[in-house]
């Protein structure tokens, strides 16, 4: 099945599927940028990530990926599109935090380890099962928080004047994680002026029951206006 169609049947389909094959839609969604991408190959190579896991532990997950395997946020390239790629995170252990929440559910979801996603705005968390629904954050390590500490990440990143609710820690529905993923390529592909990119990322998200999209002449225009030469 052509990767569109095999990502439209996902997304579209229930959302109980979708919660356990998050890390097949986001490899479905870099299928689009690597033509040539074996999906099932890298979920084998989730597999064999998760077979290596010693502890199977919030902890013990956290451990094996952000510490043995050195997994960690990009800091230096951000908005590079192969962070947002979990193909490209597998192979650099590299991404953003969305792309690294996915990978953390999707080794969790192996070893028997249950993690939530957690779509704070301007920052994506992981919660755990147990004990009391700890926070990590993998972009920075995996490192523990409080709800203290993302109240704290949350002004840092939009500003003091933004108000912070605490059902920003509540967890999120699947198709929003798959959303949100495709939201920071949209960002990318704007910033750089890449129509190519933004087209098939525009398609890919329309296709989310419930999300609602820009016009894509318009995004098509904020691009275009990115590419244009300085006078």
């Amino acid at each position: 099945m052509p990767a569109t169609d095999r990502y439209r049947s996902l997304v579209q389909g229930p959302e109980g599927d979708l919660a356990v094959r998050l890390d097949e839609a986001a490899l479905l969604v870099a299928a689009h940028a690597h033509q040539d991408l074996d999906v099932d190959a890298y979920l084998a190579r989730l597999d064999a990530i998760a077979l290596a896991c010693p502890s199977p532990t919030t902890a013990g997950v956290v451990t094996h990926l952000f510490g043995t395997l050195g997994f960690a946020g990009a800091v230096e390239d951000y908005h590079d599109p192969r962070n947002s790629y979990l193909d490209d995170v597998i192979d650099r252990r590299v991404g953003i935090p969305v792309s690294l929440s996915v990978l953390t559910m999707g080794v969790g979801r192996r070893v028997g380890v249950s993690f939530e996603p957690v779509g704070m705005p301007g920052h994506f968390l992981v919660r755990g099962a147990t004990p009391l629904g700890t926070l990590f954050d993998p972009f920075d390590g995996g490192r523990r928080l409080t709800e203290a500490a993302c109240r704290t990440r949350f002004h840092d990143l939009l500003g003091r004047q933004a108000q912070w609710d605490p059902s920003y820690l509540d967890p999120v529905e699947p198709r929003a994680v798959v959303a949100r993923l495709l939201a920071n390529l949209r960002s990318t592909a704007l910033a750089r002026g890449d129509l190519a990119l933004l087209d098939w990322v525009v398609r890919l998200r329309a296709a989310i029951p419930g999300v609602l999209e820009e016009a894509p002449a318009d995004l098509r225009r904020q691009a275009l206006a990115r590419r244009a030469p300085l006078n």
